[in-house]
């Protein structure tokens, strides 16, 4: 049996991505033998048993108290003690407060003694998210990390792209994440019931959209597609599923106070709602409750996005935007989002032509069943089951190669 210490900047109860992956994957994981563990913030540790836990919930250790360097100490100390097979570091920079540590930390392990194997995932490689005012030690950052772990996930074609050119090649490995939400409303769920709580009858048109707020999804653009189909005389509402700015970006806080200015210019303070943060269920129930997801992303519907496989699993129709090389899907490495047949994509930030995407899927009944489907067919794709059984592959070559 593998014995496999996470590290990651962010775990629940704090809200992020890329701790509801970790969660989602270290539950996956436990149900197919592993011994998993995850090293965290001391935040996950508040509030922990709010929530009733998995069975296959992970040992949990909310010890890091800071961003910075003591997290060296606090990994070797960890590998140490629960003796690990495997170092798997979770990385998305803001998770760890935007400091140089992490990328560090494999020569670390590696300079302390014999090394367990170490991989490193790689959530988002875009420039804004790697330390914005550090120039060229931006991508030397990347390749610090890269260079130091025995294997690198990459989740998408983009960041894939990135970095498959380089001597770094052969440690790529491609994974894509799954769905943070499962398509699991609570018990005796009343979809009419939890659309009229959001102001919505049976005859409006209730969008959805899912995520936190930053400056990369949109949410601007979205403002103004509801503008726009509400000038246009259609009974257009907004709901914003889940928690609006997460616990990791700082900087998410000012983009929600933009979006809510731009709210009140627009006067659709009474079409927009939001549900706030809530127990994973109640999400379900929402999304569900909802006709049509708009995900307005600026790089495009790009499989690094959780909130676009979120509205995958719950059959949603999707109306995003073209991702840059859209139709590449890099010789089927990664599944593809294709405008379409798996959704209908406009160009980022053009909110008149996504209001005529919205516009076209709400007018025919036949489209939105045929998105409906596509949706679930490409959500077979992101199943937790399967991303485990690739992980623990990749975890028993490397201990065979050692």
């Amino acid at each position: 049996m593998v014995r496999i210490l996470f590290v990651s900047g962010e775990y629940p109860v704090m809200q992020g991505g890329v701790g509801d992956y970790t969660q989602r994957l270290c539950r996956a994981l436990g149900a197919l033998g592993a011994d998993v563990h995850v090293l965290t913030s001391v935040a996950a540790g508040e509030d922990y048993l709010r929530f009733p836990a998995d069975p296959y919930e992970p040992a949990v250790h909310p010890e890091l108290d800071a961003p910075g360097w003591a997290l060296w100490g606090s990994v070797t100390s960890m590998v140490d003690r629960i003796r690990a097979d495997v170092v798997h570091i979770q990385y998305q920079s803001a998770a760890y407060a935007l400091h140089p540590a992490v990328n560090l930390l494999p020569a670390r392990l590696r300079a302390v003694g014999k090394p367990p194997k170490i991989v490193t995932t790689f959530h988002d490689l875009r420039y804004p998210y790697l330390f914005p005012k550090a120039g060229p030690l931006r991508w030397r950052s990347v390749t610090a990390l890269a260079g130091g772990s025995d294997a690198c996930v990459l989740t998408n074609p983009a960041d894939w792209s990135r970095l498959a050119g380089t001597s770094l090649a052969p440690k790529l490995v491609p994974i894509v994440i799954g769905s943070n939400i499962q398509c699991e409303p609570p018990p005796g769920y009343d979809r009419a019931a939890c659309r009229a709580q959001w102001g919505a009858g049976p005859d409006d048109w209730l969008l959805g959209y899912f995520g936190f707020l930053n400056a990369g999804k949109g949410a601007e653009t979205l403002m103004r597609v509801l503008a726009e189909l509400v000038q246009s005389g259609y009974p257009a509402r907004l709901l914003m599923v889940g928690g609006q700015i997460g616990s990791s970006d700082p900087t998410n806080r000012a983009y929600l106070e933009r979006v809510e200015v731009l709210i009140r210019e627009l006067s659709l303070t009474d079409r927009v709602q939001w549900t706030g943060f809530t127990p994973n269920d109640q999400v379900s129930a929402n999304l569900l409750a909802t006709d049509c997801a708009v995900l307005p992303y600026r790089e495009g519907a790009t499989l690094r996005h959780g909130s676009l496989m979120a509205a995958l699993a719950h059959g949603l129709p999707i109306v995003s935007t073209e991702a840059a090389n859209a139709r590449t899907d890099l010789d089927g490495i990664f599944p593809a989002v294709i405008d379409g047949e798996n959704a209908l994509l406009s160009a980022p930030e053009d909110h008149a032509a996504i209001a005529k995407a919205v516009t076209r899927v709400m007018s025919d009944a036949e489209l939105r069943a045929r998105l409906r489907q596509a949706s679930f067919d490409l959500a077979s794709h992101f199943e937790w089951n399967t991303i485990a059984w690739k992980h623990l592959e990749l975890y028993e070559r490397l201990r065979e190669r050692h």
